[in-house]
């Protein structure tokens, strides 16, 4: 076996259950991802209306969107090795209850550090559960469904998008962001008690170790899927976390008309994540470039075009189509320079996308702080069109990727 793949047994096969049971236990998974993606980035649509609570600027508050994905960042690859030997059952329920305490404690916060806590059960949420539930699919279905099964579980992404944070951001304008957090936190309590119900027992049947990561790392293409990534991602939530700020002071939108686009995003992100995901097998290259020179092109044009309502609803739209490829983007590069190690693949992947969410989000508040909205924007739209030419290094110095052993 190559020194780059897990350690690893033959993996156990699904239980002998009805496919109606199987496939509870698959949407029991997208339900906990639905929640998971919707608590980190439901900040984004109150972003404002948490900043006044605590009165603290939106830079700052920004802070919510970076605590996750660093702690995310640092569990991924810990919680991976150190829990390796635990049944997967256990530990999704286990994530998911420390997902619901961090909505109730956001609830209740008598102050932003509170708030900030609650971030941090957040992000160890986030890199725990995707670094377990995200290959679950051949688990819990039998072979010929795992495809359409693993499909199911990625939608929770873009659901969580289209869905949880336009809903929770409706809540939080009429009752109050920490009514948002309350909902949010009993909806994951529901998802925590259909995962006990319908996941069955999943033993451990494989460990990924430190060295398997950090071989990885010397791999030049895994530093093409890092540095893509890192450029890409920066961009987009460097800019997306402060769009609402953008739509009240520049197209000076109201709250209707903020939750109207970030709906319109979301639907727009469920387009582009199954158009990016049919294109990016094919042309991987071709496809993450243009993803990203269209996210590039949106925000540019957004300090200019984004000054009236119907320009700022297009490109958002544009610009929700565009990202929504980027994460089947990131992980096919990931999964490409390592195709022996889908497991470690998936914690690097995982890694690198929540770090980079918090660098983008802080380098995006420490913008605004200093300048305007327009100025995130462009500075955001010129990180991301720096994504082109590492795209076309990789194919002009003809750097073909591994076939499978």
């Amino acid at each position: 076996m190559s020194t780059a793949t897990t350690t690893s047994v033959q993996a156990p096969a699904p239980p002998d259950r009805s496919a109606f049971v199987s496939w509870l236990a698959v949407i029991s998974v997208t339900l906990g991802i639905f929640s998971i993606v919707t608590t980190e980035i439901l900040p984004i649509g109150l972003l404002t209306s948490i900043g006044s609570s605590f009165t603290v600027s939106d830079g700052m508050a920004g802070l919510m969107m970076t605590m996750p994905g660093f702690l995310a960042a640092v569990s991924a690859p810990l919680v991976t090795v150190a829990t390796g030997r635990i049944d997967r059952r256990v530990m999704l329920g286990a994530f998911i209850l420390l997902l619901a305490l961090a909505n109730f404690l956001a609830a209740v916060a008598s102050s932003y550090w509170l708030v900030l806590v609650s971030r941090v059960l957040v992000g160890v949420t986030i890199g725990g559960f995707w670094s377990i539930g995200a290959g679950l699919a051949g688990r819990l279905v039998p072979a010929g469904s795992v495809g359409r099964a693993t499909s199911v579980i990625f939608s929770g992404v873009p659901l969580g998008s289209v869905l949880g944070v336009p809903l929770g951001t409706f809540i939080g304008d009429i009752a109050g962001w920490r009514t948002a957090f309350l909902v949010m936190g009993g909806f994951t309590l529901a998802v925590l008690a259909l995962l006990i119900l319908v996941v069955p027992p999943l033993p451990s049947d494989r460990a990924t170790r430190l060295d398997v990561l950090g071989g990885m790392l010397r791999s030049a293409h895994t530093r093409f899927a890092l540095a893509m990534t890192f450029l890409v991602v920066l961009a987009h939530f460097g800019t997306y976390t402060y769009v609402t700020p953008f739509l009240e002071q520049v197209t000076h939108a109201g709250p209707g008309l903020v939750t109207v686009c970030l709906l319109l995003y979301g639907a727009a992100g469920i387009v582009g994540n199954f158009l990016g995901g049919s294109a990016v097998g094919r042309y991987p290259r071709a496809t993450s470039a243009a993803a990203a020179a269209v996210i590039g092109g949106a925000t540019l044009l957004l300090p200019v075009l984004g000054r009236w309502n119907p320009g700022a609803v297009a490109l958002l739209i544009v610009w929700g189509v565009a990202y929504g490829a980027v994460p089947a983007c990131s992980q096919t590069w990931f999964a490409k320079a390592s195709p022996d190690a889908p497991e470690a693949s998936s914690v690097l992947f995982t890694a690198s996308f929540q770090a980079t969410i918090s660098i983008g989000a802080l380098a995006g508040g420490a913008v605004l702080d200093h300048s305007s909205p327009p100025t995130v924007m462009v500075l955001g739209g010129m990180a991301a069109v720096l994504t082109v030419p590492v795209v076309w290094a990789h194919r002009a110095g003809r750097f073909w990727w591994p076939r499978a052993s």
